[in-house]
C-alpha cells in the first residue's frame, strides 16, 4: 500500500487539526469561511484571555453565522479529499490515454 502524498498548503491543516484538537468537521468549515490556519494560534487563546469563544465553538459560530447552518452536508477530511482527488486524476489521464489510442488506431 503505497503513503498518499498530501501536499505543503494540505499539510498545514492537518498539522492545525492535531494541535488544536479540532474535528474534520471544523476544519472543513474553517477552510470554507477561509481562515487563515497560521493564526489559529491567535484565536485559540482562551485560556489566557477568558472573553475569548473557545476555537472550535468560534469556528462553527462563525460558520453558522455565514452560511445558515450547523454543519457542512458533507463531511470530508484531507485525506479523503487528497486521496478522492488523485483517483479523479488517475481517471482522467486513463481516460485521455484511451481516447488518444483511439485516435492513433483510426489514423
Amino acid at each position: 500500500m503505497s503513503k498518499i502524498k498530501i501536499p505543503d498548503k494540505l499539510k498545514i491543516w492537518i498539522d492545525v487539526r492535531k494541535r488544536f484538537h479540532l474535528s474534520d468537521a471544523q476544519i472543513q468549515m474553517a477552510r470554507e469561511l477561509g481562515l487563515n490556519p497560521k493564526k489559529f494560534g491567535k484565536l485559540a487563546n482562551h485560556k489566557q484571555q477568558p472573553w475569548k469563544e473557545p476555537l472550535p465553538d468560534y469556528i462553527e459560530t462563525l460558520y453558522y453565522k455565514r452560511f445558515k447552518k450547523n454543519k457542512p452536508e458533507q463531511v470530508r477530511s484531507i485525506e479523503r479529499m487528497v486521496k478522492d482527488k488523485n483517483k479523479k486524476k488517475q481517471e482522467r489521464k486513463l481516460r485521455k490515454q484511451a481516447a488518444s489510442s483511439k485516435t492513433d488506431n483510426q489514423t
